[in-house]
């Protein structure tokens, strides 16, 4: 067990691989990443963020959960990747008709500013010779590959599910386009 108040913990990397799956173990440690007054009257337990990945391209699935919360907080990412997809399937995750009213479809465009994030309209790659990108640049580009991403989260707090599952939700659009951006705009390093 790690002493820490902000950082993360790798607790297992690439230690199992089981039928080509990668699992990651990591647990974040919010320490001073919160306000001090939330940090002063929360317990050790609720300043972590546990995070648990299993990667087995063309499907990684993603969970972070909170020790304090326990099974009352989830967050799940479920990715699956599709190679000359240009993101047009209806239902990749084969979600029941009641997870199908539920869901809400988003198409990330990374051509969009994202602050913080580099420009992949001005980025051109020494190595691939790709870009710099233009709205619509899918449509045109081979090899193209879509990455489905079906997040879930479940708050179980009376009063406050509701509203703490779409602010949470509310983050995801530029979090989902800045890392795809910066996969895009590092790929020479």
């Amino acid at each position: 067990e790690m002493d820490c108040v902000t950082g993360v913990q790798t607790c297992a990397l690439p230690i199992f691989h089981f039928q080509k799956v990668h699992y990651t173990h990591k647990i974040y440690h919010l320490g001073n990443k919160v306000p001090g007054w939330v940090a002063a009257v929360a317990p050790a337990s609720a300043l972590k963020i546990e995070e648990k990945a299993w990667n087995a391209f063309p499907h990684c699935k993603t969970e972070l959960t909170n020790p304090f919360m326990g099974q009352r907080f989830t967050y799940t990412v479920d990715t699956l990747h599709y190679d000359n997809d240009l993101g047009n399937q209806e239902n990749v995750h084969n979600l029941d008709k009641s997870q199908l009213k539920q869901r809400t479809v988003t198409r990330v465009d990374i051509t969009k500013p994202v602050p913080e994030s580099p420009d992949p309209t001005t980025f051109k790659s020494e190595k691939t010779q790709r870009g710099p990108l233009k709205e619509g640049w899918e449509k045109t580009a081979d090899p193209v590959m879509c990455a489905y991403k079906l997040i879930m989260v479940d708050f179980r707090y009376f009063g406050l599910q509701t509203k703490m599952e779409n602010f949470i939700l509310s983050f995801q659009d530029n979090i989902l386009a800045k890392f795809h951006q910066q996969l895009f705009c590092w790929i020479d390093e």
